[in-house]
């Protein structure tokens, strides 16, 4: 069953989605004729037949109404580490068609409309899927020196703008929390997927030279302070490729030690 997603005067492309699987999620676009939506590199799966696919300077967003509106945009994202460019899908053929997009690694697509969360959301950089045409898709950097400084994964994040949908991924399970004027929350840095803009950021210090030294979960915490609507993630990428890495090393440390002295032992010199 697909959710159809229909507001009068809408300057964003309309379309109509469904999230397939559980943990290693898709999410299917049907495309009206002429409709288009947008992504980034790497996120692509399978398209019918009769979807064209364009690659582009920026995000197509209407909010870009120049070059050089353009090319500042592309700027940021450049000195992020993100592509100068990203990839249209239009639907060029008289019928409906179906994209799919694929979630990077395990975790949940949260779609999100954005006319109903004011407009603008900000969001942890990478977490963009794919959205429809006319969302601006920028880059949002935190403005206080102790969150520049010291935020970590927290600093810059991505920004997305208009009142059309937007898919967002996030990794493991998702909490997503209202918070109430001047409610606070403390979360690590890597487990913020997105927040609506009003909603203040900022980093707070643990304190104490037992919690600094031996704690294990980072010198800061990121706060965030309502009003406003988050979405908190149970496994960041960057936690999860950290264990990776440890846990591929503890296995080449096992398997010199423990391997060598199985050979010896069983007698094989080779």
């Amino acid at each position: 069953m697909y959710s159809n997603i229909f507001i009068n005067m809408r300057s964003n492309h309309e379309i109509d989605y469904k999230i397939l699987g559980e943990e290693l999620q898709a999410v299917e676009i049907e495309l009206d004729p002429n409709e288009t939506v947008i992504a980034e590199a790497g996120n692509f799966m399978m398209m019918e037949d009769g979807i064209r696919m364009d690659t582009i300077f920026g995000d197509g967003s209407k909010q870009q109404s120049g070059f050089m509106d353009k090319l500042f945009s592309a700027g940021k994202r450049l000195l992020v580490g993100e592509s100068l460019f990203m990839t249209a899908f239009t639907n060029t053929s008289s019928g409906k068609k179906h994209i799919h997009f694929a979630s990077p690694y395990p975790g949940k697509i949260i779609p999100m409309d954005l006319s109903k969360l004011g407009g603008k959301l900000i969001c942890q950089k990478d977490s963009f899927l794919c959205s429809a045409k006319g969302v601006s898709i920028g880059i949002e950097f935190q403005k206080k020196l102790g969150t520049g400084l010291f935020g970590g994964e927290g600093f810059i994040m991505q920004k997305l703008e208009g009142d059309g949908m937007a898919f967002v991924h996030s990794g493991g399970m998702i909490i997503e929390k209202q918070l109430a004027p001047g409610e606070l929350i403390k979360v690590d840095t890597g487990c913020i997927v997105a927040f609506t803009q009003d909603v203040q950021y900022d980093i707070q210090f643990i304190g104490g030279i037992r919690n600094s030294i031996f704690g294990g979960e980072g010198l800061f915490f990121a706060t965030l302070r309502g009003p406003g609507k988050i979405w908190i993630q149970s496994l960041p990428v960057s936690r999860l490729a950290g264990r990776m890495m440890a846990y591929a090393n503890n296995g080449k440390e096992e398997g010199s030690v423990l391997g060598g002295l199985g050979r010896m032992f069983d007698g094989d010199n080779g």
